[in-house]
């Protein structure tokens, strides 16, 4: 049997760069090596593009992910021509946070006409930005908490107004959010003033615009969603914390959350939620992957949190142990997805480009 070249695309430019490589070592491990011929393209933090060999034997450690500067390819020839020689039949960028996961890169491949995995550009710089997205679902009807949201320069030019309008407007406790990354870094629960400040310095470290948002007391439900027109949902399942905050040293470092795969929910309040992950999922026209993460009150009110375009994708994160309590594995998740991106190409091949 011919295998399809598929080439994984991890590391990146962002404060996500590790996680990118866990998550490259996670996929590479689960892909049916029989059906594909697996190629590799690391971005180390700094920008630099690095083609890496043809892996063909399982990964045991991460660290080799992280490739040296080799003979000089340019980025055209990289991204076209397998090791093999041939065409790749899919990209798979396993990118998180700005340029990889806000449209950036997919803006690259479309240029270059080359099939991808994933979100294309409108939905991956939507989904990205967190402002762009609560006004879209707020276009779609969907429920979301009160916010604020400000620039830098706002904030250094308005500091006393924007802290008033946070205190007239919201009640503690609020989050601190950058507008434009993911996993929970830059991220702070401020219960005060003084908390606030901190929490406002600290995410402009990362960002130029950020939302402060209510908090609430509610449990965090994801759903998981999978397809191209026509998406496919999971049962909801639970972030359970054993800390105040799911932040990113708790994500990633400590140990301290748990998932519950399903939530121990209603079956009504389970169906309201993934009808609601299809209407995020359109909102932002979304294809391949969305995690729609959501809050749900004691009394079963739902708000929608956000969208994300690139979930987390080792085997032990939510989105995938999602679908495996579908019945749906790794290695499997890893095939559909590819599929959906050749789908997805043959698709936009229809359009015409020029009148006859």
């Amino acid at each position: 049997m011919t295998k399809e070249n598929i080439c994984i695309i991890y590391g990146g430019k962002s404060a996500e760069h590790d996680i990118s490589i866990l998550t490259a070592q996670s996929v590479i491990n689960a892909m049916d090596k029989e059906k594909y011929a697996v190629d590799t393209i690391y971005i180390t933090n700094e920008g630099e593009w690095i083609k890496g060999p043809a892996i063909t034997n399982k990964i045991e450690d991460a660290e080799v992910l992280r490739l040296m500067s080799s003979e000089s390819v340019s980025l055209t020839e990289m991204l076209s021509q397998s090791t093999t020689g041939q065409a790749y039949d899919a990209l798979f960028p396993l990118l998180h946070g700005p340029n990889g996961e806000d449209g950036t890169i997919q803006g690259l491949f479309e240029v270059l006409d080359l099939p991808y995995v994933g979100n294309g550009v409108l939905a991956a710089s939507s989904s990205m930005d967190k402002l762009v997205m609560k006004q879209l679902f707020a276009n779609r009807g969907l429920p979301q908490l009160p916010y604020v949201s400000f620039l830098r320069s706002e904030f250094e030019k308005y500091r006393t107004n924007i802290l008033e309008l946070i205190d007239n407007k919201l009640e503690y406790p609020v989050f601190v959010k950058p507008a434009n990354l993911g996993s929970s870094v830059g991220i702070s629960k401020c219960n005060d003033r003084e908390e606030l400040i901190k929490g406002i310095e600290e995410a402009l470290q990362f960002d130029r615009k950020l939302v402060v948002e209510q908090g609430v007391s509610a449990r965090e439900i994801e759903v998981a969603v999978l397809g191209n027109d026509h998406p496919e949902t999971t049962l909801p399942g639970e972030v359970v914390k054993d800390v105040a905050f799911y932040d990113y040293k708790a994500k990633y470092k400590d140990g301290k959350v748990k998932l519950a795969i399903p939530a121990d929910i209603s079956e009504e309040t389970a169906e309201t939620l993934r009808n609601m992950a299809v209407e995020a999922f359109k909102a932002t026209d979304c294809s391949g992957l969305v995690r729609a993460d959501f809050f749900v009150t004691e009394d079963e009110t739902i708000y929608i949190n956000e969208t994300n375009a690139m979930p987390g994708f080792t085997k032990f994160s939510m989105y995938p142990l999602l679908w495996e309590n579908m019945n749906v594995s790794y290695s499997e998740l890893i095939t559909r997805l590819i599929e959906l991106a050749k789908e997805r190409y043959t698709e936009k091949k229809k359009i015409k480009y020029k009148m006859d």
